[in-house]
C-alpha cells in the first residue's frame, strides 16, 4: 500500500549534468546527434537482419533484439533528457518518474540476459557445430529472448514499485539526468532498508547469474578453438566473438561501477558520468562494433546501398 505522503508528491526536478546553461546547450547538440546516431544505427541493424537472408541466422535474431532494447533504452532516457537542457523547468512527473525507473530496470536486466544468450550462442555454434541447428532451433531462439523480456518486466515493475511506496519530503530534487533508484532512494525520509536490499540482491544475481553463463561460455569456447589445428579455423572462430566481448565489457563494467555499492551523495555524482557510457554511448556502439568486423554486415550493407534492401521493401 502506498503511503500517504505520496499523494503530495506530483512531481520531481532532474537536476541532469550541469547547471551551467551554456554547458547545457552544448550538450543538448553533443547528445542529440548521439541519440540520431543511435536511432539510425540501431532501425538499420533491424532492418538490415528482417531482410537479408544471409542474416536470417539465431547470432543475428539475438543481435537485433539487442538493437531493438537499445532503441527503447536510449528513448526511455534521452528525450527528457534533452528537453530539460532547453528548458527553466527541469520537471518529470511523479507518473513519467515511475514509468521511467520501471523502463530503465526491466531494459538493463533484459540486455543482460540477451547477452547472455547471445553467449550461449556462440558455445554452441564453436563447440557443437554439427548439432548447432537443432540446439539453436527457432523455438529455443525466441525462448532465449522471451525470458529475459519477462523476467526484465517483472523486475523492473517489482523495484520500481519499491522504491515508489518510500516516503518522499523536502527535496524533491533529484540528482541525475533521469529518475535512478540510487539518487531516489537519497531522497527518501522512511526506512529504505527494504528496498537498499532488494536492489542489491537483483542486481547482484542478475550481473552474477549472467555474467557466469557468459563466461562459463567463453571458457569452453576457449578450450575448443585452442584445440583446433588449423590456425584460420582459431582466428575465425575468435572473429565472430570479438565483437559480442567488447559489448559485453562495455556494459558489465559500468553497470557493476554504479549498482553495487551504497547510494551516497559521492557514488550518486559519480553514477551520472558512468551513466553516460551505459544509457548514450554502449546503444550507439554497439551496431559499429558488430558491422565493422563482420562480414556478413558489411556484405549486407553493400547490398543495401546497391538498391536491395529498398527494392525488398517496396515489394
Amino acid at each position: 500500500m502506498l503511503s500517504s505522503n505520496h499523494t503530495t508528491v506530483t512531481k520531481f526536478i532532474l537536476l541532469g549534468l550541469t547547471d551551467d546553461p551554456v554547458l547545457q546547450k552544448t550538450l543538448f547538440g553533443v547528445f542529440l546527434v548521439i541519440y540520431l546516431v543511435t536511432m539510425v544505427g540501431n532501425m538499420c541493424m533491424i532492418l538490415l537482419i528482417r531482410t537479408n537472408s544471409r542474416l536470417q541466422t539465431p547470432m543475428y535474431f539475438f543481435l537485433g533484439h539487442l538493437s531493438l532494447v537499445d532503441i527503447c533504452y536510449s528513448s526511455n532516457i534521452t528525450p527528457n533528457m534533452l528537453y530539460n537542457f532547453l528548458s527553466d523547468q527541469k520537471a518529470i512527473s511523479y507518473a513519467g518518474c515511475f514509468t521511467q525507473c520501471l523502463l530503465f530496470i526491466a531494459l538493463v536486466i533484459t540486455e543482460f540476459y540477451i547477452l547472455a544468450s547471445m553467449a550461449l550462442d556462440r558455445y554452441v555454434a564453436i563447440c557443437s557445430p554439427l548439432h548447432y541447428t537443432t540446439r539453436m532451433s527457432k523455438n529455443v531462439c525466441i525462448s532465449l529472448v522471451t525470458v529475459p523480456y519477462t523476467y526484465g518486466f517483472l523486475n523492473g515493475l517489482s523495484q520500481a514499485v519499491l522504491t515508489f511506496q518510500l516516503s518522499f519530503c523536502g527535496s524533491l530534487e533529484i540528482n541525475h539526468f533521469y529518475c535512478a533508484d540510487p539518487p531516489l532512494i537519497m531522497l527518501a525520509c522512511s526506512d529504505t532498508y527494504v528496498k537498499e536490499m532488494a536492489m542489491f540482491i537483483v542486481a547482484g544475481f542478475t550481473l552474477s547469474s549472467s555474467l557466469f553463463i557468459i563466461l562459463m561460455s567463453y571458457l569452453f569456447i576457449s578450450v575448443t578453438i585452442l584445440r583446433m589445428s588449423s590456425a584460420e579455423g582459431r582466428h575465425k572462430a575468435f572473429s565472430t566473438c570479438g565483437s559480442h566481448l567488447t559489448t559485453v565489457t562495455i556494459f558489465y563494467g559500468t553497470l557493476f561501477c554504479m549498482y553495487l555499492r551504497p547510494p551516497s551523495e559521492k557514488s550518486v555524482e559519480e553514477s551520472k558520468v558512468i551513466a553516460v557510457f551505459y544509457a548514450f554511448l554502449s546503444p550507439m556502439l554497439n551496431p559499429l562494433i558488430y558491422s565493422l568486423r563482420n562480414k556478413d554486415v558489411i556484405h549486407a550493407v553493400k547490398q543495401a546501398l546497391k538498391g536491395n534492401l529498398f527494392h525488398k521493401i517496396v515489394v
